[in-house]
C-alpha cells in the first residue's frame, strides 16, 4: 500500500501522500507520548503538524452541501475547518481507546462504511485505502480484544485518528456533501459524539477540557452494571447502526433525508444526556459494583 501511494501521480497521489507521510509524524508523536508521556500542549503541536502536512498536499474541505439545498464555499475558512476536523478526529479516537478493543473496532465500523461508499461513488483508491485498514485491523483485534494481550497505545489510536479523519475529507466529505455535511458526523459519530460530550460536560463542571474524567460513553456503561465485553459489544451495535445509516443516505439525494439525519441528532442528544454524557449527572439510578470498579479505566 505504501508502495501503491508513493508511484501515485497527479491529484490523486498528492492528498494520499499527505495522509502517508502526516501519519508517520502522528505516529511518532504517538510512540513519544506511550513512552515519554507528553503534555497536552506538546501532543497538540506534533497533531497539527500532521495535519498541516496533509493539508498542504491536498486534503481539504472547500465546500460542503447546505443540510436542506445549496452549496456552503468555505473560502478563507477551509484551512482551519480542515486542520480542527483532522485534530478533532484524531483526538476523539484516542479518547475512546479506554476498553479493550473499542477503538479498534470503532474504527474498523468506520472504515468499512467508508469503503463501501468509495465504491459507491466511484472512488477506489478510498475504498482501497480503507479497506486495507480495515483488514489491518481486524488482524488486530483478536489480540487486543477483552482481555487483551496486545495495546495499540497513543502511536495506534492516533495514527487511527488521522487517517480515519483525512479519509472522511477525501472521500465523504466531498462525494457525499450532496446529501449532507453531516454525513461524516455519522459514519464517525460515537468518538465525536463522545468528544464533544465530555467537552460540554467538563465546560459545564468548570473543569478543565483536557483533564480526564470517567464519564466517556464506556465508562457509563459500566456504571450501569455492563461487563467490560458487553459494553463494547454495545459501542459496536451503535456504531454499526450510525454506519448503516450513512450507507444509506449515500444512495439519497433527496435533501429532505437531512430531516431524519436531523432526528438522529436530537435522539443521540437526549439518550446521552440521559445517562449523564453531558453533564456528569445521570437520571438514571446506577451503583458502581467491585467487579466494574476493576474494569474502569481512564
Amino acid at each position: 500500500l505504501v508502495m501503491l501511494v508513493l508511484t501515485m501521480k497527479g491529484q490523486t497521489g498528492g492528498p494520499f501522500r499527505g495522509v502517508l507521510f502526516g501519519g508517520l509524524i502522528i505516529f511518532m508523536v504517538g510512540l513519544a507520548d506511550d513512552i515519554y508521556q507528553l503534555s497536552p500542549k506538546v501532543k497538540l503541536l506534533g497533531q497539527i503538524a500532521a495535519a498541516s502536512i496533509a493539508i498542504y498536499c491536498g486534503v481539504v474541505v472547500h465546500f460542503v452541501a447546505n443540510p436542506f439545498d445549496g452549496w456552503l464555499h468555505l473560502g478563507y475558512f477551509a484551512i482551519p475547518v480542515t486542520l480542527l476536523w483532522i485534530v478533532g478526529i484524531t483526538n476523539a479516537i484516542n479518547l475512546i481507546d479506554g476498553l479493550d478493543g473499542l477503538a479498534g473496532g470503532v474504527s474498523a465500523i468506520a472504515a468499512i462504511t467508508m469503503g463501501i461508499i468509495g465504491l459507491v461513488k466511484g472512488q477506489p483508491f478510498i475504498a482501497l485505502v480503507s479497506f486495507t485498514l480495515v483488514g489491518a485491523l481486524l488482524g488486530f483485534l483478536p489480540y487486543n480484544f477483552h482481555p487483551a494481550r496486545t495495546f495499540m497505545g497513543d502511536s495506534g489510536s492516533n495514527f487511527l485518528g488521522f487517517v480515519l479523519g483525512c479519509l472522511a475529507i477525501m472521500g465523504t466529505a466531498k462525494s457525499a456533501a450532496l446529501i449532507s455535511l453531516l454525513l461524516p458526523i455519522v459514519i464517525l459519530g460515537i468518538p465525536i459524539f463522545d468528544t464533544f460530550f465530555a467537552i460540554i460536560r467538563r465546560v459545564y463542571n468548570k473543569n478543565p477540557i483536557f483533564l480526564p474524567d470517567r464519564d466517556h460513553l464506556h465508562h457509563r456503561l459500566m456504571a450501569l452494571g455492563m461487563s467490560h465485553r458487553r459494553s463494547v459489544l454495545i459501542i459496536y451495535g451503535v456504531s454499526s447502526l450510525f454506519s448503516a445509516v450513512a450507507i444509506t443516505l449515500s444512495f439519497i439525494n433527496n435533501p429532505m433525508a437531512n430531516l431524519g439525519l436531523i432526528l438522529l441528532l436530537i435522539l443521540v442528544v437526549v439518550g446521552a444526556d440521559r445517562i449523564g454524557l453531558v453533564t456528569g449527572e445521570t437520571s438514571v439510578d446506577y451503583t458502581i459494583g467491585p467487579e466494574e470498579q476493576k474494569q474502569v479505566v481512564s
